[in-house]
Formats: C-alpha cells, structure tokens, sequence
C-alpha cells in the first residue's frame, strides 16, 4: 500500500461545481488538468483519498446509485491518465441533521484514519472551501486551499479567518495542477508539516 496520504475534495478541485448540485454522471466534468494531476500523484507514490459532502443525497436530488455511478465515471476516467483512487469517503446528510462527518466536523477524517490504519498528521487535505480547510484542521491534518472551484472566493475568508489567528498553516496553489508538482518535486516539502499540535 501506499505511504504517503493525500485526502482530496471533490466538487470544484478535481472537477466543476455546481450551486445546483451534481447531480448524475452527465453533469460531473472534470477541471481541465485535474485527472492528470492526480494521475502523477498516484504515479509518485501517493495514495489518494476523496472526502466529499454530498448532501444532495439528503435533499433528494439525488440517489447513493447515482452518486455511485458518477465516481465510477470519474474513476473510469482517471484509469485512463494511470490513475488510481485508494477510498472515497462521503456525508449524504442534510447541514441540519447534526452529524459528524459533514465538513467542518472532522468526522470522515477519522474515518479515514480507522479505515486505512494510518496517521494523519499533517496529511495534506485539499479543498476549495472555508470548511474544506476547517476540517482538515480540525483532524490535524495540513489545510491546502485551491483557487478552483469556490476558491478565489475562500480565499477572502480565509484572510479574515487568519487575522484572528485561525488556519494559519494553510498553503495555497492555483489549481490541483501546480499542488501536485509542489510536492511531487519537493519544492514545499519542508513546509508540509502542521502548525498546530492537534492530536489524532
């Protein structure tokens, strides 16, 4: 198995979002670049991990059959850059059920960690949302934020989030592209390390 972790989003980093919610394979389209960075993450040795919320399922927009089919779509997809993804884990629930595993909480974080008997400090979770960001801090893990998707936009909240001292670790790349060569060439490997002393 592969050593070294790397827990991806899914909406608006490896492919388009939507505010209106993906909701079969036809509508998922992946970000120009996105499948061929994660192809060179697998080649490189990393293990990839999607964490999602999913909470079209609970509105009934959409059916765990679909979400199914739109991974296999995705994955099948990934096969032909030599890509692989290790796991992906999902929330289906509404933001008002209270559960653990819809991000911010860091729920399938720990799943994750359970799942694959592995630690997760400092493990890079990339994302293009405040609460991407938020529960990959909250687990202990390294926040990367990507300027895709919701990006540019987080990227405003999380200067307002750093001002009071919150997310500082945060690194920021423009795309899945240019993260996946960062650390693939070293170039921030000194850097991937966690800011804060979060316990797993």
């Amino acid at each position: 198995m592969k050593e070294n972790l790397i827990i991806l989003d899914r909406d608006g980093v490896i492919n388009f979002d939507s505010d209106s919610y993906i909701k079969s394979p036809a509508e998922w389209k992946p970000i120009p670049g996105s499948l061929e960075a994660m192809a060179r993450l697998y080649r490189a040795d990393y293990q990839i991990v999607i964490a999602t919320n999913q909470s079209g399922i609970a509105r009934g927009l959409l059916t765990g059959d679909t979400l199914n089919r739109i991974h296999k779509k995705m994955c099948n997809n990934l096969h032909k850059y030599g890509g692989r993804v290790e796991a992906i884990f999902f929330c289906p629930h509404h933001p008002e059920d209270g559960c653990q595993c819809r991000k911010p909480k860091p729920g399938m974080f720990y799943e994750i960690k359970e799942r694959l008997k592995t630690s997760l400090n400092g493990v890079p979770v990339v994302g293009d949302s405040l609460r991407d960001l938020e529960s990959a801090n909250n687990a202990g893990c390294l926040p990367v934020l990507v300027l895709t998707g919701k990006g540019q936009k987080t990227k405003d909240s999380l200067i307002q989030a750093q001002k009071q001292g919150r997310l500082l670790n945060t690194r920021i790349f423009d795309n899945l592209e240019t993260f996946a060569q960062a650390i693939i060439s070293d170039d921030i490997s000194t850097d991937l390390k966690p800011n804060n002393t979060a316990s797993n």
